[in-house]
């Protein structure tokens, strides 16, 4: 199975796609600072996905989920920190983090079928 044919992949890349233009109104002197490490970490949720995908074990691949699960931690925790700091919108907040949740459980659901393959 290819990773671009699964859907927590597609849902990490659209998720990626919700934190750029989230963060787009972020100070510009953020941009070395929260900006950049929020952006880094939601592209590491995808990139792990395939990464994983493209290894030859399921416990290679679960491994990769467990950095992407890891990484959506650390990019739920920006998320609140930025609403803390007025850099969010409230809506933009409340949505980021209900896709932040449902990508959790796609993640888990994912690794929960390789284990049981």
């Amino acid at each position: 199975m290819d990773h671009k044919d699964l859907d927590a992949w597609k849902k990490g890349v659209d998720y990626v796609v919700e934190i750029y233009e989230a963060t787009k109104v972020f100070p510009k002197d953020e941009i070395y600072g929260l900006t950049c490490q929020l952006r880094r970490a939601a592209v590491s949720v995808p990139s792990n996905i395939a990464e994983g995908m493209a290894r030859s074990s399921d416990k290679d691949t679960i491994r990769f989920i467990y950095v992407a699960l890891g990484s959506l931690a650390e990019v739920e925790t920006q998320i609140i920190i930025a609403g803390k700091l007025n850099y969010l919108a409230q809506d933009v907040s409340v949505q980021l983090l209900d896709d932040t949740k449902v990508l959790r459980k796609m993640l888990i659901g994912l690794m929960k079928y390789l284990k049981n393959k």
